[in-house]
């Protein structure tokens, strides 16, 4: 089914809905938005930090320790 359809199929049932259970239907539509919005938010937070220039300093630094500063391997 494409979007219109189902929209359109949602809108009619919705009419045969008692008061009580429309509300739920929108507390549900309203938390699915909720979440959307959250992941959109979740993403654009991330890409803004994988984009972020902020620690590209540690890139020019030497490293402070290499593997013949170990005392002991674990396996």
């Amino acid at each position: 089914m494409n979007r219109e359809k189902l929209i359109q199929q949602a809108t009619q049932n919705l009419q045969y809905l008692p008061e009580n259970k429309l509300k739920d239907v929108s507390d549900y539509v309203e938390y699915l938005l909720s979440k959307l919005d959250n992941q959109i938010v979740q993403k654009n937070i991330e890409q803004l930090a994988t984009d972020a220039k902020t620690f590209d300093f540690l890139a020019d630094d030497d490293d402070l320790y290499d593997e013949s500063d170990l005392k002991e391997r674990f396996k």
